[in-house]
């Protein structure tokens, strides 16, 4: 697969020495989805508003589609959507004007059947002519990404896209990205919700204090650093660790009811057998036994420590 986007060892320096972003290397991959997680200030917006030319950078080179982004700038953007994380609309006018205003701007010609489609595709069709303030707040989002897909970009970056929406609408704003994606859109969006970007994305990419400490295949990266839990719910309470159990990978419950045993699914011998064996000869009685995998925001956070320590 082709990248569209290619980042070579980018810097944002600003007055004083703080630097936003510490020579970033990154391509991204034509019909991909790939979210960017990191920590407030981490760089993620800087990143992005770089690409778009919003920032100027001090340093380093990006271009899309194979258009530099400073020396073919025109070009570069006509490929680019871009949704903010702020609601920045007019209230007062209408959505379907506000999405053919938005077209116009990148000097595509008059397309009724264009902004048709982006509003039906978002769900948007039955309030073309609401006025923006009569909209609710998941709504005004969409009509962000409408207004960012009506000069039919390639590359659609979505910044904090579902902030401060509710979870069905979330879950449905999921459901327009895997659309956008089948319709060979390159998307990036940076998250908070690490659920978002353990449902829909492609690649995980992870960022803090300006570098780009990781980019992954999401199911690899779960795979590679992911561990798993095994809890044995045992029938009483117990106040410690009996010393025939004794082991780094295992420990008890807060309320004392459960051993919770750790291991790496990826071994050649998970030690789960012998634990079972060995909790039955301790004299310890079990009410269930439950499983469950670590989840890319446990990754994300480890993977964070680790870096900071």
């Amino acid at each position: 697969m082709t990248d569209i986007v290619t980042i070579k060892d980018l810097r944002k320096a600003y007055k004083g020495g703080f630097e936003a972003l510490k020579g970033v290397n990154l391509g991204i991959r034509s019909g991909e989805i790939l979210a960017l997680l990191g920590p407030n200030g981490a760089g993620k917006t800087t990143l992005i508003s770089t690409i778009c030319g919003i920032t100027t950078a001090t340093s380093g080179t990006v271009s899309v589609g194979g258009h530099d982004i400073v020396r073919d700038f025109r070009a570069a953007r006509k490929m680019i959507g871009l949704v903010p994380q702020e609601i920045n609309l007019e209230p007062f006018e209408r959505v379907i004007n506000t999405v053919r205003f938005s077209r116009g701007l990148f000097g595509k010609s008059s397309d009724d059947a264009a902004i048709e489609k982006v509003l039906r595709q978002l769900s948007l069709w039955d309030k073309k002519d609401a006025q923006i303030r009569e909209l609710s707040g998941g709504m005004k989002r969409r009509v962000l990404i409408a207004k960012a897909l009506a000069h039919d970009p390639r590359v659609l970056f979505l910044d904090e896209p579902t902030a401060g929406v509710d979870v069905e609408l979330r879950k449905d704003m999921w459901k327009v990205v895997a659309g956008l994606k089948a319709e060979g859109v390159t998307i990036i969006l940076t998250t908070h919700y690490i659920e978002e970007a353990e449902a829909i994305a492609d690649r995980v990419g992870i960022i803090a204090g300006g570098e780009l400490l990781l980019v992954e295949d999401k199911d690899k990266l779960m795979q590679r650093m992911g561990q798993k839990e095994l809890e044995v719910q045992l029938t009483a309470k117990i106040d410690t660790v009996p010393d025939s159990l004794q082991s780094d990978a295992l420990r008890l419950s807060d309320d004392g009811m459960a051993l919770i045993y750790t291991y790496d699914t990826r071994a050649e011998r998970t030690g789960i057998t012998k634990l079972l064996s060995e909790v039955a000869a301790a004299g310890l009685t079990l009410r269930d036994v439950v499983t469950r995998q670590s989840s890319l925001e446990d990754i994300f956070v480890n993977f964070v420590k680790e870096d900071a320590a």
